[in-house]
């Protein structure tokens, strides 16, 4: 038995890139950043700041496009995916990012984000798995690839609601 789930909550560092495959199918990619303080051995309180790739799917994205904006704080749940391509040199890299299954606002809308949609809805789940289809060509890292035999999210059979709603015992 394996688990492959990652669960943020931070800000979104830059506004939303949404694009759309050849088939026509909706992919939104941004970066959110979550910090932790702690103390030094000398006592004082240090701010750690880390950086997160987040890639939606399909309507999900849709929904990334229109109401996220940098700046806005959210949850964020999904799967982590590791990456690795060939820069122009032919070294290889890797690279890190969050598959979004579902996100969530988390407190009030910042002054001064702006937003593809008017007003706002509470979050969206849904998304499930990264379907596969060939990297964009514009960017230094190809875009989003899922892994062979990628299998769509599914709730467990104990409870109801899924992430949406409040888990019953049945």
């Amino acid at each position: 038995m394996s688990v492959n789930k990652a669960i943020l909550i931070g800000n979104i560092g830059r506004d939303i890139e949404l694009r759309h495959t050849p088939s026509g199918l909706a992919v939104a990619k941004f970066s959110l950043a979550t910090s932790e303080n702690r103390k030094d051995k000398n006592g004082q309180r240090q701010e750690q700041t880390e950086w997160h790739n987040i890639v939606a799917f399909d309507k999900l994205a849709e929904f990334c496009g229109k109401y996220l904006g940098k700046g806005r704080s959210i949850y964020v749940e999904g799967s982590i995916r590791t990456r690795t391509y060939d820069d122009d040199k032919g070294n290889r890299r890797y690279f890190t990012e969050i598959i979004a299954q579902t996100i969530r606002f988390v407190g009030p809308k910042p002054q001064g984000v702006e937003t593809g949609g008017a007003g706002g809805a509470g979050g969206a789940g849904g998304g499930g798995e990264a379907p596969e289809f060939p990297p964009e060509n514009d960017d230094d890292i190809p875009f989003c690839r899922a892994a062979p035999g990628a299998r769509s999210r599914r709730t467990h059979p104990t409870t109801r609601g899924g992430p949406s709603g409040p888990a019953r015992s049945l």
